[in-house]
C-alpha cells in the first residue's frame, strides 16, 4: 500500500473516528469517571474486536452480514440492552457507595472491562457497515484479492481507531480535573451512567430505521 493510498485513507478515516460516537462516547465517559488508566482494558477489549472484524469483513464476511437486516436488528438489540445493563448496574453501585456511613469502604463499582469493550463494537452494526465502506473506498479491482492490502487497511483503520478514542478518553478526564470533590465525582458517576444510557439508544437507532 502506497504512502498516497495510507493517506487517502486516514482523510477518509478522520471525521469517522474523530466525530462523537457510540465508541468514543463511551469511552469518553470512562475516562470522565475513572480516569485513562482504568479505560485501557476496555480499549484493549474494543480494539481486538476492531481488528478482527475489520479483517474478516474485508476478507468477504461483510457482504454476507450486510445482506441479511435481521442480523443488524438483533445486534442493535443486544447492544442496546448490553449498554444499558451497564449503565444500570453502575449507577445502582454509585447509589450504593453514596449511602455507605464509612468512607474507608473499598470501591466496588462493576468494572468496564476487556469484555464490555469488545461487546460494545462487536454488538454495534454500524460498525460493521462503516467497515464494509472502508473496504469499499480502500481496495479496487484488481486489489481486492489482496490478503496483505486487506491486512494493511485493517491495521491502519485499528491504529487511527484507537489514536481517536485516547484523544476522547483523555480530553473527558480533562474535563474533570476540577471537580474532585466527593459530591463532584457523584455527580460525575451519575453522568457517566447518564452517558451509557445515550450511547444504548444510538445503538437502537437502526431498529427504527
Amino acid at each position: 500500500m502506497s504512502a498516497d493510498t495510507v493517506v487517502a485513507l486516514l482523510v477518509f478515516l478522520f471525521p469517522l473516528a474523530y466525530s462523537p460516537g457510540p465508541g468514543n462516547t463511551f469511552f469518553a465517559a470512562i475516562g470522565a469517571a475513572r480516569g485513562p488508566r482504568a479505560a485501557i482494558p476496555a480499549l484493549v477489549g474494543y480494539h481486538v474486536a476492531t481488528f478482527l472484524v475489520t479483517l474478516l469483513i474485508g476478507l468477504g464476511l461483510g457482504a454476507t452480514f450486510l445482506e441479511h437486516p435481521v442480523l443488524t436488528t438483533v445486534l442493535s438489540a443486544a447492544g442496546s440492552v448490553y449498554v444499558l445493563w451497564l449503565a444500570f448496574g453502575f449507577l445502582k453501585s454509585v447509589r450504593d457507595t453514596a449511602d455507605r456511613d464509612t468512607p474507608s469502604t473499598p470501591d466496588r463499582r462493576p468494572g468496564i472491562g476487556f469484555r464490555a469493550g469488545a461487546v460494545v463494537l462487536l454488538l454495534n452494526p454500524k460498525a460493521y457497515s462503516i467497515i464494509a465502506v472502508l473496504f469499499g473506498q480502500a481496495l479496487r479491482p484488481p486489489e481486492n484479492g489482496d490478503a496483505l492490502l486487506i491486512l494493511l487497511v485493517t491495521l491502519v483503520f485499528t491504529a487511527n481507531n484507537l489514536v481517536a478514542f485516547l484523544v476522547w478518553t483523555f480530553g473527558g478526564r480533562t474535563l474533570t480535573t476540577l471537580f474532585r470533590s466527593p459530591q463532584s465525582r457523584r455527580w460525575i458517576d451519575r453522568l457517566f451512567a447518564g452517558t451509557l444510557v445515550g450511547v444504548a439508544i444510538w445503538m437502537a437507532l437502526p431498529l427504527l430505521d
